[in-house]
């Protein structure tokens, strides 16, 4: 009788990392960490305390293998919509660029809506910023314009662009925190609209932390309709990421068409080289050998399909290949015919739309990397009713309850999408 070499490579590989378990470094979640984003010098904080099922919030799924969980009820805007009094006159205009991929574009529109409606002034659409020098578009090539300015209709007076007589030029740009208060505007921006008539809004973000506040103001139902209620993707961006999450699934007929998607970037892995920072030993990252292990104590069956948001194969994978044979990345997936421009074009833009929105959908969501790709994406699942998000850790024993690893965004409902959604 033959033998699959695969399978004995698979086998040889489950031993040796259960045996690296004992070794690995002991902790708990994303803890505490120092992370520069774009823009800024910031420090990122997460919380690291354990986290437990609590009030049902998901339970175990009994339909197929693994420790697939139930999906919880969708849950429903509890604010209240704003409206702008009919006397109320726009004045001025207030412009920005969505950059750095669409984790970041949630919040900085968030802002640019709240500074707009909180000075009365106009929100001209904005363009969309790569992280190359030239990589520029229109805001209609990702997201759908239609949707958005209906989405704001009678909060916020939108124009397509800025009137004629008006120079790029002439505008005052002004640097605004992301999660913008109330005060920050009266006191630091206000001010130079009143002077200058126009300004640009640049979003820097003092820390990733998306935890909701205590604090209530005024400009919150504001700000959960600009987070939650007003970006939606272009028809054909759409077709794409609905067309591969329907190849996922149908890859996924043992566990009922579910499947994992695990924000697992290569170059951003090795550039942090996943060590512990400092004397708590804290990660801000998991490598692919790592998230196997991790996958596998838990309890997922090495039948479970498996997208990662890392764009083309790297050898690095070829561990978790090994335990999971259905892992996949963009380039195994994406219909033939849209690869020319979603994915061969060079441009890393509308990959990082797509990774964003099949995370956001997936049943199970993994991130391998802290930070506010995790943030924001975690907040979309909440408000979708998917809140079955695995933050992976050290596990003791030869198996853990899955429950036990959601990530404390959801355990604690301390994610700032509780404070819109309920």
């Amino acid at each position: 009788m033959g033998f699959d070499l695969r399978q004995v490579v698979a086998g040889i590989l489950t031993i040796t990392m259960f045996v690296m378990l004992g070794q690995m470094i002991k902790r708990d979640h994303f803890d505490s960490l120092q992370e520069k984003l774009p823009g800024e010098p910031e420090d990122v904080q997460f919380d690291s305390t354990d986290v437990f099922e609590k009030d049902s919030l998901v339970q175990l799924s009994k339909r197929s293998r693994g420790p697939w969980m139930e999906g919880s009820r969708e849950l429903r805007p509890c604010w209240s919509r704003p409206t702008l009094d009919e006397i109320e006159q726009a004045r001025g205009y207030v412009t920005f660029s969505l950059t750095n991929g669409p984790e970041y574009h949630v919040s900085q529109l968030a802002d640019a809506v709240v500074v707009a409606r909180y000075l009365t002034a106009t929100l001209v659409l904005p363009n969309i910023r790569g992280s190359k020098p030239g990589d520029e578009r229109n805001f209609e090539d990702i997201y759908d314009v239609e949707r958005f300015m209906k989405s704001l209709d009678g909060v916020v007076k939108v124009a397509k662009e800025l009137p004629d007589e008006i120079s790029i030029r002439d505008l005052a740009a002004v640097k605004v925190p992301n999660r913008v208060t109330e005060d920050h505007i009266e006191e630091n921006i206000e001010p130079i609209f009143k002077s200058k008539g126009n300004i640009r809004l640049a979003t820097y973000f003092p820390t990733v932390n998306m935890r909701k506040t205590a604090q209530k103001s005024s400009a919150d139902s504001v700000a959960c309709l600009g987070m939650f209620g007003t970006l939606e993707l272009q028809p054909e961006v759409n077709e794409v990421v609905d067309s591969m999450i329907e190849r996922l699934r149908t890859l996924s007929r043992k566990s009922d068409g579910q499947f994992i998607a695990v924000d697992l970037r290569v170059d951003i892995i090795e550039n942090k080289n996943c060590r512990g920072s400092g004397s708590t030993a804290a990660k801000s990252c998991y490598n692919a050998q790592e998230i196997a292990l991790f996958l596998r104590k838990v309890g997922f069956d090495t039948d479970t399909t498996i997208y990662l948001t890392q764009s083309r194969w790297d050898n690095s994978l070829s561990v978790l290949k090994d335990i999971f044979p259905k892992t996949y990345t963009k380039e195994n997936i994406m219909p033939e015919e849209k690869k020319g421009k979603f994915l061969e074009s060079e441009d890393s833009e509308l990959e990082k739309v797509i990774d964003f929105y099949i995370c956001s959908k997936s049943d199970v969501f993994v991130p391998a990397i802290s930070g506010l790709f995790y943030a924001n994406v975690a907040g979309k699942r909440i408000a979708s009713g998917k809140p079955q998000i695995l933050v992976p850790a050290d596990i003791q024993g030869t198996a853990a309850m899955v429950t036990n690893y959601l990530s404390p965004y959801v355990a604690k409902k301390n994610h700032l999408a509780y404070s819109c959604f309920c």
